[in-house]
């Protein structure tokens, strides 16, 4: 089966690549951000005054670097160019020099020269620069970001970089894309997640700080712990802080969360373990089976650890359990 080409960009996918061109007038800027980006409805400008604008773009793998420069401006993506354009991006927007604000989802972020923020193309959104500005741009195809939706949509158009951690952050996503470095396809795609990984991280800690997270955010989050959970269940070392580090929060973060649903993290490993044990019991093709080969699998230390949190839960040694069952 052939895998699927995630377009970026003026580049027919993955790999190497880089362009650079201007453009005079509000016509070919209008398309230069299309070719580039997405499309967009550019407005606000002087019309009778110069208006060079002018695009750098480098492929790191699928991630797009861009620098970006303009005059003022207003360039929106409304609910009809949505629809017409089905191009689907995670984007990164830095400013370099100028000001800048960014709008989407109900929120206005203002941003000053280091600050950044996320937004994402497949909802309206619009950028507005009060004067002559530099933004850098990252781009990655949405399905490729190993955030949920309901996290990013309670991040965008929030203003990040301001603490140490989005300084950090900031700096290397400024460095990628004013000196891209020339890579492998395979090392770029590579860096391009690790990228994805640490704005994750940003995005993650910025959001718990503020304590901005919906209740559907939340909800997601605990939703997409428990799957990780129950794909490493074999692993007898899982914890809280192998699952906080997995979805780019802290400890305490992650702690903080399924507080709010009254359970803890400890309490739902052990859970999925036991439930996850007692269907292989009850399973007739692992009737041979041995207990000590279930406890393992479900990421019990030996046998006794197993046997005693399933009498605790079950009423029953695994044994019995299994017996009675007909097994």
């Amino acid at each position: 089966m052939s895998r699927a080409v995630h377009r970026v960009g003026p580049f027919a996918g993955p790999g190497v690549g880089a362009a650079a061109e201007t453009a005079q007038g509000l016509a070919p800027w209008n398309d230069l951000l299309r070719e580039h980006f997405v499309a967009l409805d550019v407005d606000d400008v002087d019309r009778d005054g110069p208006f060079r604008s002018r695009v750098r773009s480098a492929l790191v793998g699928h991630l797009s670097a861009a620098v970006v420069s303009s005059a003022p401006q207003s360039a929106c993506r409304t609910t009809g160019l949505v629809r017409s354009d089905p191009r689907v991006y995670l984007q990164v927007g830095m400013v370099a020099q100028g000001r800048a604000v960014l709008e989407q989802d109900g929120r206005e972020a203002v941003l000053e020269a280091g600050d950044f923020a996320i937004y994402e193309t497949d909802r309206p959104f619009a950028w507005h620069f009060p004067g002559p500005w530099t933004l850098n741009v990252l781009t990655w195809p949405r399905e490729l970001v190993p955030l949920g939706a309901e996290v990013t949509r309670a991040a965008t158009a929030r203003a990040l970089g301001g603490d140490r951690l989005g300084a950090i952050v900031g700096h290397t996503l400024a460095d990628t894309a004013e000196s891209p470095p020339e890579l492998s396809a395979a090392a770029g795609g590579r860096l391009a997640g690790q990228l994805a990984a640490l704005l994750g991280t940003a995005v993650g800690e910025s959001l718990r700080r503020d304590e901005v997270l919906s209740p559907g955010s939340a909800a997601d989050l605990r939703r997409r712990v428990d799957e990780y959970v129950v794909e490493h269940l074999a692993d007898p070392d899982l914890g809280p802080e192998d699952i906080a580090r997995a979805h780019y929060l802290s400890v305490r973060a992650l702690h903080r969360v399924f507080a709010d649903d009254d359970t803890t993290v400890g309490a739902l490993i052990r859970r999925r373990r036991l439930q996850q044990a007692r269907r292989r019991l009850l399973d007739p093709r692992g009737a041979d089976t041995s207990l000590t080969e279930i406890a393992h699998v479900c990421g019990f230390a030996d046998l006794a650890s197993f046997s005693r949190r399933f009498k605790q839960e079950f009423h029953e040694a695994p044994g019995s359990y299994r017996r009675r069952a007909g097994l």
